[in-house]
């Protein structure tokens, strides 16, 4: 058990506080998606440094419906620029249902890209290539952005395609103020099949991810888009994406979110991670009662409203290593020998929630092995919020539990007196005012001198 499990941790503390929570049910107006098991729960996140943690049912299978939203229009800001693209479709919130009438007066122009009239028409406007038909240009890039291949479900699509009658009256109804670029029915049966698109909440996260990093896969280590055009998608996402509640979502979640009827909701930390949920009960907005619930929990326990500074990528560990590879290390073979068992990890800056699973990750890589002894130095740590002392502890006291030794530098006792308790963890680990001192103690522990 690693200490990076404390992620993990909070997503099972999460999952087992919602998982009853009663309301809502599955979307059962497509028939295919009301069969879905009403009691899977799945949480995800991925980091900006391509970390993955899950609990529940975060591998079980969906389509990704309304989720996909987003994603698409990426490509098509990829492919044609915003000026283009805004031609077609707006960017001003509907305060409407998703499936709502939200065509500009005048212009005809859909409400946004987020709901389903604007939706069709971003789908509408990828463009076949000679060597790449437009609806496999959108199966191409949902799979970059959940850095894995994807695939349609059929019997989803087919289900979808028989009861879409107010999908194909929007289609026609865009068409009739001349702002659909190709016909209707071909634009919602391309529609139709991306909704259908089968993923996960360990790919949705990822995708979010994605998206939080400024196009750049964190997984893959691929650019997907570039980070103008994930800015712009996010600055909808905010204002749309979850439709005509989603001041109030961004108001007390603060993360640009979107959801999906067959119970997927992603929601974004820009610079910090994606987040995902899968839970099939909706409420009579579209969205998951229990995904909803979590990441509102989520938000406010660790800190992570959009309007609160995050830790910038990469900021925080400022090395990972062994003792023997520091400048300080002894020239004598026995004594680096013990030296190069001794890992040791360096952290800098604020440490809150982002921060503080890049240290505890760090931890886990450091070291030859996972029984060797790591030294954890905060001389360079300049605060540590709550949210952040507490998953330190956590993290510490997994790595002590799973008997391998660490020795803090700590020379302003960020981490608190070394007695504390928290969560029933006592913190009783060796302190030293120097990294230097710290390998030391550590080498003779194991020569079995200390």
């Amino acid at each position: 058990m690693s200490a990076s499990d404390a992620v993990t941790d909070s997503l099972n503390r999460m999952r087992a506080e919602f998982r009853d929570l009663p309301g809502g049910r599955p979307a059962d107006y497509i028939p295919q998606l009301g069969l879905a098991d009403p009691d899977a729960f799945g949480l995800a996140l991925v980091s900006m440094d391509g970390h993955c943690y899950s609990a529940g049912e975060a591998d079980v299978p969906f389509t990704i419906q309304s989720v996909s939203k987003p994603f698409i229009y990426a490509l098509a800001l990829s492919l044609l620029g915003l000026d283009e693209v805004s031609r077609w479709v707006g960017a001003e919130p509907s305060g409407d249902a998703f499936n709502a009438i939200s065509l500009e007066p005048g212009t005809g122009r859909p409400a946004n890209a987020m709901v389903n009239a604007g939706a069709i028409v971003t789908t509408a406007l990828i463009p076949d290539a000679p060597d790449e038909p437009a609806f496999e240009r959108i199966l191409h890039c949902l799979g970059r952005f959940a850095g894995r291949e994807l695939e349609v479900d059929e019997e989803v699509f087919t289900s979808e395609a028989t009861t879409g009658d107010r999908n194909r009256a929007l289609a026609y109804l865009i068409r009739a103020t001349g702002t659909m670029p190709v016909d209707p029915v071909l634009a919602v049966d391309r529609y139709f099949r991306q909704c259908a698109v089968r993923v996960t909440a360990l790919d949705l996260a990822t995708m979010a991810a994605t998206l939080a990093y400024g196009g750049f896969n964190p997984v893959t280590r691929e650019q997907v888009v570039s980070a103008e055009v994930t800015s712009r998608v996010l600055a909808v996402m905010a204002t749309c994406g979850m439709y005509d509640g989603s001041g109030e979502w961004l108001l007390r979640i603060g993360l640009p979110a979107k959801s999906g009827v067959s119970g997927g909701l992603i929601a974004v930390g820009p610079a910090r991670f994606g987040l995902a949920t899968y839970s099939p009960p909706l409420d009579t907005a579209g969205n998951s009662v229990r995904g909803q619930a979590a990441l509102r929990a989520l938000s406010e326990r660790y800190g992570l409203h959009l309007m609160l500074n995050p830790a910038l990528p990469g900021s925080t560990v400022s090395l990972v290593t062994t003792a023997d590879d520091l400048p300080s290390a002894p020239s004598a073979d026995h004594e680096r020998v013990l030296h190069e068992q001794v890992g040791v990890v360096a952290a800098q800056g604020s440490i809150d929630f982002t921060a503080a699973e890049r240290v505890l990750y760090a931890l886990d890589e450091s070291g030859p092995d996972e029984e060797s002894p790591v030294v954890l130095d905060l001389h360079d740590v300049t605060s540590v919020d709550s949210v952040g002392l507490g998953m330190l502890h956590t993290g510490l006291g997994r790595l002590s539990a799973d008997g391998r030794r660490v020795a803090i530098v700590d020379p302003r006792d960020l981490l608190g007196p070394p007695d504390v308790v928290r969560e029933g963890i006592g913190q009783d680990l060796p302190r030293y005012a120097t990294r230097e001192a710290a390998v030391e103690g550590s080498a003779k522990a194991l020569a079995g001198e200390g």
